[in-house]
């Protein structure tokens, strides 16, 4: 299949992964199978250190004299730059916000970096700009360095931005995939699929009764409060490139445990489920950037659905499963009918360049 550029509905094609490529493909930025290899065989054997081994959404890292920073960043190319309830600006600050959160960390320094095609409007430019100065007024941090380089006219594609952030770690929790263990509960702030189906609506143009809206969002105000409150969280992920099904195979195996989830728990809007139904795709696997897993004592769980539920954004939350010994990095999904089948990575990109 080639993956040379769009179909007339507005995808983009994307080849069936094989072993050994020898070129980048779409499906490389995916999330999926493709991604996990491009980390294993070039990423991880060259830069291998503890901090990235941790396989998390951030480094954390000890602080000289005490205390841990979180560390991070993201590079954001998505397409296009506008779409409901959010633009490149809002996402990329949101996006490398929530990965500090993901760490357990209280976001507080960004950097942002702009790659920029020549002939881009300034008008389009200062809007993104304003989105992302009142992103990071919401999230309560700061933009405090950057970079901008600009590309000829036709080999930029308007306009990409990349975030890095910093945030201080200010529990004694080791709030990571590692600190996962048997008998924890999964706890799901609220519905799946929106940012995805968001940007496919947009790109595509289908129109339905409402429009489908980003999650788009900060996840500061609902980690902090599942701190404040003393809970024993031992990891939390937010769940963008593939979607909650993906987020929670990395997590099985990066723990060597096994996650078991209800399907008929997972909240799907109507518009999301339509949209998906539409189009093909399941919404188990499509971005998300404002929703996160919260993995606890079940003893907790329902105490964090209810802080959560009150924090937001989304909501309410549900608890969707839990975590058992074995099989080592396999998840699986019960259906409303009862069947349960196994939960994996997709083979590609279900829907490039979505964040």
């Amino acid at each position: 299949m080639s993956d040379t550029g769009p179909t007339p509905s507005g995808f983009t094609t994307c080849p069936v992964p094989l072993s050994h490529r020898t070129e980048i493909t779409v499906g490389h930025g995916g999330g999926g199978r493709l991604t996990q290899d491009l980390i294993d065989r070039v990423f991880r054997p060259a830069f291998a250190n503890p901090g990235l081994e941790a396989q998390h959404d951030g480094a954390m890292l000890p602080f000289p004299g005490g205390g841990r920073l979180a560390f991070t960043t993201d590079s954001h190319v998505v397409s296009p730059l506008f779409f409901p309830s959010g633009d490149i600006g809002k996402l990329a600050v949101n996006g490398t916000v929530n990965d500090l959160c993901m760490c357990g960390a209280r976001p507080l320094w960004l950097s942002a970096g702009f790659i920029l095609e020549e002939g881009f409007p300034m008008a389009t430019l200062e809007k993104i700009v304003h989105s992302m100065k009142a992103a990071a007024a919401a999230a309560g941090v700061a933009i405090v360095t950057g970079d901008t380089k600009v590309v000829e006219r036709g080999k930029g594609d308007g306009l990409y931005v990349t975030t890095s952030g910093v945030g201080v770690i200010e529990t004694a929790l080791t709030v990571a995939p590692s600190s996962i263990r048997p008998g924890d509960a999964i706890v799901l702030s609220g519905d799946v699929g929106r940012h995805g189906m968001a940007i496919m609506a947009t790109r595509a143009g289908l129109e339905f009764e409402s429009a489908i809206e980003s999650d788009c969002a900060p996840l500061v105000a609902p980690v902090k409060a599942l701190l404040a409150a003393g809970l024993e969280i031992h990891c939390l992920r937010d769940l963008t490139r593939g979607g909650l099904a993906t987020s929670l195979v990395e997590l099985a195996e990066s723990a060597k445990l096994a996650i078991a989830i209800d399907a008929a728990k997972v909240p799907v809007s109507e518009l999301v489920g339509g949209a998906c139904e539409i189009l093909g795709l399941d919404p188990f696997y499509v971005a998300n950037e404002g929703r996160f897993v919260c993995i606890l004592p079940e003893a907790q769980a329902e105490q964090a659905v209810k802080i959560i539920s009150e924090a937001g954004p989304g909501g309410p939350a549900v608890i969707i499963g839990g975590v058992k010994a074995g099989p080592a990095g396999q998840v699986t999904q019960r259906s409303i009918i009862g069947a349960e089948r196994i939960v994996d990575r997709l083979s590609g990109e279900q829907l490039p360049r979505i964040c």
